[in-house]
């Protein structure tokens, strides 16, 4: 059989005639449907992880099929086998990275007939991103990068034929609001997703409004966007999985005894029916697959022939079910020309519950050190990005080494990587894949910076373990050493600058050789103390350098070192005579008083403002169960389900003081696996929080959940408001959603959100915000306080599939995680979030630090640095990076949010990028702006009863220009919160 089938794809392949038709993709392609009945679009796909349970590599070459049955690669060359049997047939493609890695094995002869398939529609991509990304652990500027190299990708394979026009997200535990902005402002007509709060979709069903038009932005008119939520979750109907890995019967027809074709198809028509009734069109979607299948397509394919045509034989007996092969493009595309009104949708989708125990809050924390690090590697490649293109990188090697960090860093977004969900050998791998992606774009960072500092010989080393105050190049003398700080951002940033040292004399001078104040202070005792780190260094050189965006720093020891008193700012606070139980910590900035006896913080005073802040660590304890029913569930890698109260650490602590010029520090010991500095600078306007925590303690067989609370006196009235994604704010309300009433059974999980970079509380008078430096489950349980979950190690399973307990070890112990915490006292302003905005811009891309030994100090090329400080304040350079050997591709956003309309001529950038050509796209990258074209729909409640069909177009007139245009014709205008996108051609 397997010899005529492939006689048969020969054939086929033969008849292409080695040309792609003319394009009838989009909607041309599209089956024809039926007025009056029920159109029910069968939606072939097969949901494929980019890592779970196995490696990305396991998944796609189908090996350790132990753990998971699961081969990537069969089942793309069986699909492929199969749509080029039927033209009626139809398949959905998700995630690019499989694809472009399956596409780069075939011969010449397959691709061509992949891109007839393509250009038929019968081939349709939906997502079109390199992975299916999480949304709420995600920060948006890795979404975009995502979703413009998978994009990028497909437009240069397969042209505009592939680009997709539905977002696909059927698998992440619940959906931001911004990841809804970043399909509108890319033109997407809509998405759909398969999971929703338990309660809310049962509410959904009742009342009709499982598919509503969500306003993604609320600053943006045009950010509505088309969502609906599949049915049965995202596999095929129950009973209906033709699937070889499924156990249903498959239809059996002609003369044979076990004919079950009426039976079949009574079952069909049957759910199908009773399906309609939850919808309000006459026309519903009905997935065909699920996780990794299609490994033997002919069974799927030969299945649902025979369903589509029996169930549509019923017609003849009056039916009114016509079934037929489509795609979610094609089923949005029937809704919209229905001219129908539809719900609204204005806040997101989280957090999600599955039963009344299982709050999927876990994971907005799980693998605390994994999340920190996709945070560095983004960091790294926006920073490599930038300097490829200012030194004009366009080396076969240098591309290579490029694509493989951006590659990995959207591996790295996946729904079960950063999300911390997927198994502990796959964690590993995904650690591997980055740290070796990191390590090879160093070659790009070095090249770059030897061209742009003229220094052809320096090192220009990164060092990856700065975290613990480790860096080889500085670790058995700092002596004759160059840092080279690499900014970002766009404008010119002031930043203080650690580096490990051993104890000595030292003095930094910048380029001219002008001396830049200084100093030392001790690495926290419990650093010292990590088992696998070299004590070499135990101090760290501190320096405030202001940097527009490349700059060399050197270090040098002096000859003559002063007194050991001079050299470590260590000073004891003296007991007033008093006898006050408090100490202070301050600067010109910020005032925070401690209670002498405890060594907790007490008190904040900044900005004008002075509040009772009382900080603390705590513990859940993690509940154990054996998940057998929902009220045994246990708390997992997923779920979040604290066991009794919670345990606040109020003990009295020890502590010391470090008293500097420019950097003060409390060094707090809270207990054997808990520690912290509590940190402020001079001239920056945070207090900075820098946790330590592991490993945690499980021989009592407790799994345990560690949370920073910060309890005031704010009147917070059962309100905070966290971000999305990164960018805009949401306000929360304790135990209350948008649509619904939740079942809060388990009151604490499921009153925690995702906190990427931002939360805060606020009175009348005052707000308390908190920033991090990772994605972090966040909640206000009580009236003026916040809560941020650090680090999780649990002991049991929560039974949704990853079939390992969240028990992270390394070195042969428990995880030992470091990160910090920022906060921000200050007036309630009348325009929000503008310095805190600004502020995690800072934090979110810091200078990107390398290091060399030399005894000369690189110069910068200043001709071949663009000078970004004209941009207007709020205007962020978000994307400076090679889009091709002769394109860049720039991406500008406002991130003000306080009204400010900023509008900035572009034209001496473009001369300095030696432009030759301009010309703007859709927010990811890969399309013209004038071209953009998306469905608009129609609300319920407005009374519009349209005559035709409604569309978005481009908010503004796209820019467009060439170099022999006059500079008026560069002017470009943002509004608060936009993003505006180019192509330049040089």
């Amino acid at each position: 059989m397997n010899y005529f089938n492939g006689i048969l794809v020969l054939f086929v392949l033969v008849t292409l005639n080695i040309v792609v038709a003319e394009h009838v993709c989009g909607f041309e392609s599209c089956h024809k449907t039926k007025s009056n009945i029920i159109n029910v679009h069968l939606v072939p796909h097969s949901h494929d992880d980019v890592g779970w349970l196995k490696t990305v590599d396991q998944y796609y070459y189908g090996s350790k099929n132990n753990i998971q049955h699961a081969g990537v690669q069969y089942i793309l060359d069986t699909v492929v086998e199969e749509l080029l049997k039927d033209s009626r047939r139809r398949f959905i493609q998700v995630e690019t990275s499989f694809f472009f890695k399956w596409y780069s094995e075939q011969t010449v002869t397959m691709k061509i007939a992949v891109k007839q398939l393509v250009a038929e529609g019968r081939l349709e991509f939906a997502g079109g991103a390199w992975s299916m990304n999480d949304e709420a652990t995600v920060h948006y500027q890795s979404v975009i990068d995502q979703f413009n190299l998978g994009l990028k990708f497909l437009k240069d394979t397969f042209g505009t034929c592939a680009r997709p026009r539905i977002g696909w997200q059927i698998d992440p535990f619940g959906h931001s609001r911004e990841m809804a902005s970043i399909f509108a402002q890319m033109g997407y007509n809509g998405e759909f997703f398969a999971r929703m709060d338990y309660v809310e979709k049962d509410a959904r069903l009742k009342s009709l409004a499982m598919e509503m038009i969500w306003r993604s932005s609320e600053y943006f008119k045009d950010s509505e966007i088309f969502t609906g939520l599949l049915y049965q979750h995202y596999g095929s109907p129950p009973g209906f999985c033709f699937d070889i890995h499924c156990q249903d019967d498959p239809i059996i027809d002609e003369k044979s005894y076990d004919n079950n074709v009426d039976k079949r198809v009574d079952d069909f028509i049957a759910y199908v029916t009773s399906m309609s009734k939850s919808f309000r069109a006459n026309h519903i979607m009905v997935p065909m697959g699920d996780d990794f299948q299609y490994e033997d397509a002919e069974v799927n394919f030969k299945n649902m022939d025979k369903l589509i045509k029996y169930v549509n034989n019923r017609q003849l007996e009056g039916s009114k079910i016509n079934l037929f092969y489509s795609t979610p493009s094609c089923y949005l595309y029937e809704l919209h020309q229905l001219l129908q009104s539809w719900p609204n949708k204005t806040e997101d989708f989280f957090p999600y519950s599955s039963d009344n125990h299982s709050y999927w809050t876990g994971y907005f924390t799980s693998r605390p050190t994994q999340k920190r690090f996709e945070r560095d590697g983004n960091h790294f490649l926006q920073t490599v990005k930038q300097l490829s293109t200012l030194a004009n990188l366009t080396s076969v090697k240098h591309t290579k080494s490029l694509s493989i960090l951006r590659q990995a860093m959207g591996v790295m977004q996946h729904h079960d990587a950063i999300t911390g969900t997927e198994k502990q050998a796959v964690a590993q791998d995904y650690d591997q894949m980055l740290y070796n992606a990191i390590i090879g774009a160093e070659n790009n960072a070095r090249d770059a910076l030897r061209v742009l500092t003229n220094h052809t010989s320096a090192e220009f080393q990164s060092c990856l373990e700065l975290n613990i105050s480790v860096c080889a190049l500085t670790q058995t003398s700092a002596n004759n050493i160059v840092v080279t700080l690499v900014n970002p951002l766009a404008h010119t940033s002031s930043q203080y600058v650690r580096v490990p040292v051993t104890e000595e004399n030292y003095q930094v001078t910048d380029e001219n050789g002008r001396e830049i104040s200084s100093e030392i202070v001790p690495v926290p005792l419990e650093i010292l103390c990590l088992q696998h780190r070299s004590n070499d260094t135990q101090h760290e050189l501190v320096f405030k350098a202001s940097v527009k965006k490349v700059s060399n720093f050197y270090i040098r020891v002096l000859p003559l070192p002063r007194k050991k008193h001079d050299l470590i700012n260590d000073q004891t606070i003296p007991i007033a005579e008093n006898d006050a139980d408090e100490f202070t910590l301050e600067n010109s900035l910020i005032r925070l008083v401690f209670t002498k006896s405890t060594g907790h913080l007490k008190a904040v005073e900044m900005n004008g403002v002075s509040e009772n802040i009382h900080q603390s660590f705590a513990i859940y304890k993690g509940f154990r169960g054996n998940n057998g029913s929902s009220k045994n569930r246990s708390s997992g890698a997923y779920v979040f389900r604290p066991d009794g109260e919670i345990q606040v650490l109020s003990d009295k602590i020890e502590y010391s003081i470090y008293n500097g010029k420019n950097v003060r520090e409390v060094h707090q010991h809270v207990n054997e696996w808990i520690s912290q500095v509590v940190r402020i600078y001079d001239g920056v306007n945070r207090v900075e929080f820098e946790w330590l925590i592991g490993p945690i303690p499980t021989d009592d067989g407790v799994g345990k959940e560690i949370v920073t609370r910060f309890t005031s006196n704010v009147y917070s009235n059962g309100t905070f408001y966290t971000d999305s994604n990164g960018r805009e704010m949401l306000k929360r309300k304790r135990n209350q959603r948008e649509f619904f009433d939740p079942d809060m059974t388990e009151e604490i999980s499921g009153n925690y959100y995702p906190v990427t970079a931002q939360m805060y509380i606020q009175d009348d008078h005052k707000r308390i915000t908190l920033l991090n430096d990772r994605s972090q489950g966040g909640t206000s349980l009580e009236d003026g306080e916040l809560e941020l979950m650090l680090h999780r190690r649990l002991l049991n399973d929560d039974a949704f599939g990853v079939g390992e307990a969240l028990n992270e070890e390394q070195f042969g112990k428990g995880l030992i995680a470091r990160g910090k915490v920022f906060l921000i006292l200050n007036a309630v302003p009348e325009n929000p979030n503008c310095f805190e905005r600004l502020t995690h811009h800072e934090l979110h891309l810091p200078f990107c630090k390398f290091f060399s030994k030399t005894n000369t100090v690189p110069s910068i090329v200043q001709h071949m640095m663009p000078d970004f400080n004209d941009f207007p304040e709020s205007m962020e350079l978000l994307s400076l990076e090679p889009y091709s050997t002769n394109k860049i591709l720039l991406r500008l956003e406002n991130f003000n949010s306080c009204g400010g309309i900023k509008s900035y001529n572009i034209h001496p950038l473009f001369e300095s990028l030696r432009g030759r050509q301009i010309w703007e796209v859709t927010l990811d990258g890969n399309m013209p702006l004038r071209q953009m074209k998306r469905f608009k729909f129609h609300h319920d409640g407005t009374g519009i009863i349209p005559s035709s069909v409604s569309y978005f177009f481009t908010p503004h007139k796209p820019l467009e220009a060439n170099y022999t245009m006059d500079a008026s014709k560069f002017s470009v205008t943002l509004l608060p919160m936009q993003i505006r996108t180019f192509i330049v051609h040089h």
